[in-house]
């Protein structure tokens, strides 16, 4: 299990400093930094939950009907979460992983190894990806294309490596309404949750300054790796004049995100385990019952207003 490259969790002042300049190398570093606490932090796992989420998302996108692609690639794997849990569901037989952080191309490869699954990585950019034309059956990333300075060539290299025929699924990317909302809920929940947890009955509550202060750099850096966010509708011509077919974006989560976006920001300004089982089951289940809700909405509310675009196509035969 290797990658190209070491990772780099502790990026010196001068590294932080170019970044801003370099949305690349920001993705870089902002990956590797939280490459050991992503799981964690996004709540994570490979198990049935995260299995049946994957399996959804691919299916909402492609209408999936149950056979398997043989080799997958996952672009900005982060650390593994989409592809790893696709495989768990049967929708690919062997995968190969890559990404711009050498952290979170090793974190997925030491997710594919404790789950016995047969993935090889690289670390690689998604604007040139290092893989033969015609190698893969399915090309798939989740919350990636945002990140990527040319997201059109991201898609001609996704349509290289496919076979004819071969099929790709990006899911989890922002809407451009969606994104404002969220980010509006996000920055009011932490500026309330960091103001009131100063007071004194609510002190234990508070996570130290410091841990506060290193979110607050992370969620700046945050902003500079986040390059984009989409109209469905110009999602779906870029990757037709990239030269996908049969492409289609449908979107997801309007009061879930509305839901979603403060209950994680509020996670992250509180003590680690301070909130417990009882509260993950809370947010688990009401982000499912308003995803429901949002099914139905769905029908009578534009695709724009919703927060998640995925986008599925095909590379001619």
């Amino acid at each position: 299990m290797s990658t190209d490259q070491a990772p780099n969790p502790h990026a010196t002042a001068e590294q932080v400093e170019a970044a801003w300049r370099d949305p690349k190398l920001a993705n870089v570093l902002y990956h590797d930094w939280e490459a050991g606490t992503y799981d964690e932090k996004w709540s994570i796992s490979y198990d049935e939950r995260c299995i049946d989420y994957a399996a959804g998302r691919f299916r909402l996108a492609t209408g999936w009907d149950g056979r398997p692609y043989g080799h997958a690639l996952e672009l900005g794997c982060g650390t593994g979460f989409f592809l790893l849990n696709l495989m768990q569901a049967g929708v690919a037989e062997k995968g190969s992983v890559t990404d711009l952080s050498p952290g979170m191309v090793q974190a997925a490869l030491r997710n594919a190894e404790h789950l016995g699954l047969p993935v090889d990585g690289k670390v690689a950019d998604a604007e040139t990806v290092p893989y033969p034309d015609d190698t893969f059956d399915l090309v798939v990333g989740h919350a990636v294309l945002h990140h990527i300075p040319d997201v059109e060539q991201a898609l001609r290299e996704v349509l290289r490596v496919l076979k004819p025929g071969g099929r790709f699924v990006f899911a989890g990317e922002p809407t451009t309404i969606g994104d404002a909302y969220a980010r509006k809920l996000s920055q009011w929940t932490w500026r309330a949750a960091t103001t009131v947890t100063r007071l004194g009955p609510l002190q234990g509550w508070r996570r130290p300054q410091a841990e506060l202060d290193e979110s607050s750099r992370a969620a700046a850096l945050e902003a500079v790796v986040d390059i984009h966010t989409f109209d469905p509708a110009e999602l779906e011509r870029m990757a037709e004049r990239a030269g996908a077919r049969e492409v289609r974006a449908v979107t997801e989560e309007l009061t879930a995100a509305m839901l979603g976006w403060p209950v994680r920001t509020f996670e992250a300004a509180v003590p680690a385990g301070k909130l417990g089982w009882n509260w993950a089951m809370f947010a688990y289940h009401s982000w499912q019952r308003l995803s429901k809700l949002d099914a139905v909405l769905g029908r009578v509310v534009p695709r724009a207003w919703f927060y998640n675009a995925l986008i599925s196509g095909t590379k001619p035969r």
